[in-house]
C-alpha cells in the first residue's frame, strides 16, 4: 500500500471446461500481467480452476484430482511473485464438496474460504454437488502441499501493509445476510467475490446497484470477479463482470461478453474508507453486532516495496457535480438555501431582507438565494433591498452589473457611497489614506456591513450574508466586516461550485439577466478594496494574493472531508492538476513548486484564521463539507500548524531535489 492506496485486480480468464492445467495457465499469465503491473490482490471468477459449469463432473474424482495437482503447479508459479491470488475451486473435505475460494501467496494457501448461500433454483443447481459452509464441521485439511485450517468463521486476511481484506463466494452477496457485512464489521476493508452469473436482460444492471448498495453499506473496496467466455452455454450465458468498487462509487467496469481473457485494475483508497469509518457512528454502533462472534485472522507474506505511481483518475473539481447531474444537483443547492433562508425569515418575523450587491459572485448568489425565497413565500421582491456601496475600489464593471442585476430582479434598489464616510473614520484614527494597507481595506468592509446591519434594524430585516466556504477555510473575510450577517446563504457552498451555481441560473433567465450573470462569473474575483488600475480595470484579484481557488478548494475537500495529509493531498493534486497545459475546460495544471506552494499557503491560513470561523453566524450545509463551528467543524482558535506545514516543507525539499 502507497499512500493509502492498495491496487486490485478483477481477471475474467477464458475458460477451458473440465481442463485444470489450461485454466491454470490461463490464470498464470494474468497474474503475471497484475503483479509487472503493481497489481497487490487479484480475484478470479467462481470455480474458475475446473470452470464452474462443468456440474455432474464435479463428482469424477479424476477431475478433483487434478484440481489439487495443478493447484501446486499454481502455487509454485507464484512462489517468486509479490502479489496474492483468489481463485475458484472445488474442494473435498470430510467427505463433503464445498465451492470455495483459495487465498494464495509466495507459494502457499492462506487460506480457505467456503461458499455460504448455496442457490438451487431455476438453472442454479449447486446443492446438487455441494454443500454450504453452514453444514461443514472445522476440519484441517491437506491439500497441494499446504496444511489448512477450514470452517464456517468469518475469515480476515491482512496484508504486511495492515489492509484488511475478506472473500464471498457469487450468491452470497445477493442474500439477505451476505457474509461480507459480518466480514466488514468484523474489520474487513476489502471483500472480493468470485462468481459465476448468468446474464438476463435487466440483471447486469441490477447486479451493479447491488455491488454500489454492498459496498457502500459497509464502506468496503468491492471487487467483483464473474465467469466469462468459455463456459457452457448449454442453457445460459456468463458475460464476465469484471466490477471496482469503492464506498459504493465504481471505479472499474471490464467489457463483457468478450471472447479474450481480461482484467480490470483499481487502486482503492483504504484512508478514505478508514476515514469514513471513523466518521460513521452507525457503523462503529454496528461493529459490536460482532462481539462474541469467532473470527479467524490470516496473516499474509511480507512484499517488497515498489515504485508507486497513482494510475486512478483524480477530478480535479471535487465540489461540482457530473453533467448529468449538475441540473439536478443544483435545483437541490438552491431549495436548501431557499428553505432554509425561508424559515429565518418567517421565525424573526422580519418584513425585508438586506444584502450588499456588489457585482461580484457570491453577492449575486445570495441576492439569486433571496428572489427566489422571496417567490416561494409569496412575498413582493421590493422587500428585498440590495444595497451597494461603491467604495475606493469598486470598478465600472461591477458597478454596473450590481445595478443592472437589481433592475432586472425587480428588487428595492440603494446606493450608498461609502468614501466620505471611511475617510472621517480614517481621519478619526490617524490612517493615511494614501497608505493601502490591511486597515485601509478593512475599514471600508467594516463600513459596509454598519451600513447593512442599521438598514436592517431601520426597516425591520434581516442581513443575509454573501460569504462562501472557500474564504472561510482561508479566511480571507474581515472580522466583522463582510464575515459577519445575520443569516449566511452561502457558508458551506465553496467559490468553484459558486460558479456553476450561477452559471445555472443565467442559463434558465432571460437574456438580459443571463448576460449580466455570466459577465459577473467572468470577472476576475476581486474585494475590490484598492484602486483600480489607470484604465479602470481591477488591480486586487484575489487569486493573485491567496491563490487559485480550484486548489484551494480541492484542498480543503480533502483535508476536512477525509482529513488526509499534505503528502496524501499532494499526490492527489499531482494527478488532478499535473502539466502544464490548459484543459479544454480552461481549467489550469499546476506544477509540482506551484501545488507545494499553494497548499503550504491553504495549511497556514487555515490554521491561523480559525479564529473567525468560531463565531460564525449560522447558515445552510448544503453538501458533505462544512465549517460550521457547531456542526462539522470544531477546531481550538489557537491550535498550531506545525506538524502540517513541517510534511509540506519536506515535500518542498524532496520536489527540487
Amino acid at each position: 500500500m502507497n499512500y493509502g492506496f492498495i491496487k486490485v485486480a478483477s481477471a475474467v480468464p477464458t475458460v477451458h471446461l473440465a481442463d485444470c492445467r489450461q485454466n491454470v495457465i490461463e490464470m498464470e499469465s494474468l497474474i503475471a500481467q497484475a503483479e509487472g503491473r503493481g497489481v497487490e490482490i487479484i480475484v478470479f471468477p467462481e470455480l474458475c480452476v475446473t470452470g464452474y459449469t462443468c456440474q455432474d463432473l464435479l463428482r469424477q474424482q479424476l477431475l478433483l484430482d487434478a484440481v489439487e495437482h495443478d493447484m501446486m503447479h499454481l502455487l509454485d508459479f507464484t512462489r517468486q511473485l509479490d502479489i496474492i491470488s483468489i481463485v475458484g475451486l472445488p474442494i473435498v473435505a470430510d467427505d463433503v464438496l464445498l465451492n470455495c475460494a483459495a487465498v494464495i501467496q509466495k507459494g502457499r494457501i492462506l487460506g480457505i474460504v467456503p461458499k455460504t448461500y448455496l442457490p438451487n433454483t431455476g438453472e442454479a443447481y449447486e446443492k446438487r454437488w455441494f454443500v454450504p459452509s453452514q453444514e461443514l464441521r472445522p476440519t484441517t485439511l491437506h491439500f497441494a502441499g499446504c496444511t489448512i485450517r477450514v470452517s464456517s468463521s468469518p475469515q480476515i486476511f491482512r496484508t504486511c501493509d495492515g489492509v484488511a481484506f475478506g472473500v464471498e463466494l457469487g450468491e452470497d452477496v445477493w442474500s439477505p445476510t451476505p457474509p461480507s457485512t459480518d466480514l466488514a464489521l468484523a474489520g474487513a476493508e476489502l471483500v472480493f467475490n468470485l462468481s459465476a452469473s448468468s446474464e438476463l436482460v435487466g440483471k447486469h444492471a441490477y447486479l451493479k446497484k447491488l455491488m454500489a448498495q454492498q459496498s457502500a453499506r459497509t464502506i468496503t473496496g468491492y471487487v467483483y470477479s464473474g465467469a466469462g467466455y468459455g463456459e457452457s452455454t448449454q442453457d445460459v450465458v456468463y458475460g464476465g463482470d469484471a466490477l471496482i468498487y469503492e464506498n459504493g462509487t465504481l471505479l472499474a467496469e471490464g467489457e463483457r461478453f468478450s471472447l479474450d481473457s481480461r482484467m480490470q485494475m483499481a487502486e482503492v483508497d483504504v484512508d478514505r474508507l478508514r476515514s469514513e469509518r471513523r466518521n460513521n457512528t452507525m457503523f462503529m454502533n454496528a461493529q459490536r453486532t460482532m462481539m462474541g462472534k469467532e473470527t479467524e485472522v490470516v496473516e499474509a507474506e511480507t512484499i517488497q516495496p515498489r515504485d508507486f505511481v497513482l494510475e486512478r483518475s483524480v477530478d480535479p473539481m471535487p465540489f461540482i457535480p457530473t453533467a448529468d447531474r449538475m441540473q439536478e444537483s443544483c435545483e437541490e443547492i438552491f431549495n436548501i438555501q431557499v428553505m432554509g433562508l425561508a424559515k429565518r425569515l418567517v421565525h424573526t418575523h422580519v418584513k425585508t431582507a438586506i444584502v450588499g450587491v456588489s457585482g461580484g459572485l457570491d453577492s449575486t448568489m445570495a441576492l439569486l438565494v433571496c428572489v427566489k425565497t422571496f417567490d416561494k413565500l409569496k412575498r413582493d421582491r421590493k422587500d428585498i433591498i440590495g444595497v451597494t456601496m461603491p467604495g475606493f475600489g469598486t470598478t465600472g464593471r461591477t458597478y454596473a452589473n450590481a445595478l443592472s442585476l437589481m433592475k432586472s430582479l425587480g428588487i428595492t434598489m440603494r446606493e450608498i457611497k461609502i468614501g466620505q464616510s471611511v475617510l472621517q473614520h480614517f481621519e478619526d484614527i490617524g490612517q493615511d489614506a494614501d497608505n493601502h494597507d490591511v486597515t485601509y481595506e478593512n475599514a471600508q468592509a467594516r463600513e459596509r456591513t454598519q451600513i447593512l446591519m442599521d438598514l436592517a434594524n431601520k426597516l425591520n430585516g434581516l442581513v443575509v450574508g454573501t460569504g462562501d466556504l472557500s474564504e472561510l477555510a482561508l479566511g480571507w473575510a474581515t472580522y466583522n466586516g463582510d464575515h459577519m450577517s445575520m443569516y449566511d446563504v452561502n457558508a458551506s457552498v465553496p467559490k468553484t461550485l459558486m460558479q456553476h451555481l450561477v452559471r445555472y441560473v443565467a442559463q434558465n433567465m432571460n437574456e438580459t439577466i443571463g448576460r449580466t450573470l455570466l459577465d459577473i462569473v467572468d470577472t476576475p474575483i476581486s474585494p475590490e478594496l484598492t484602486p483600480a488600475d489607470e484604465q479602470g480595470n481591477i488591480k486586487q484579484k484575489t487569486e493573485d494574493l491567496v491563490g487559485p481557488y480550484e486548489l484551494h478548494d480541492f484542498f480543503l475537500y480533502y483535508f476536512l472531508r477525509y482529513g488526509f495529509s499534505p503528502r496524501k493531498i499532494f499526490v492527489l493534486a499531482q494527478k488532478a492538476f499535473g502539466g502544464t497545459t490548459t484543459t479544454g475546460e480552461g481549467r489550469k495544471h499546476y506544477d509540482d513548486e506551484t501545488i507545494i506552494h499553494w497548499l503550504q499557503t491553504f495549511c497556514r491560513r487555515f490554521f491561523s484564521q480559525q479564529f473567525k470561523r468560531s463565531c460564525l453566524p449560522d447558515g445552510p450545509k448544503v453538501g458533505s463539507v462544512s465549517l460550521s463551528p457547531r456542526g462539522d467543524w470544531r477546531m481550538p482558535s489557537d491550535a498550531v500548524s506545525t506538524l502540517w506545514l513541517r510534511e509540506i516543507e519536506a515535500l518542498g525539499k524532496k520536489a527540487t531535489v
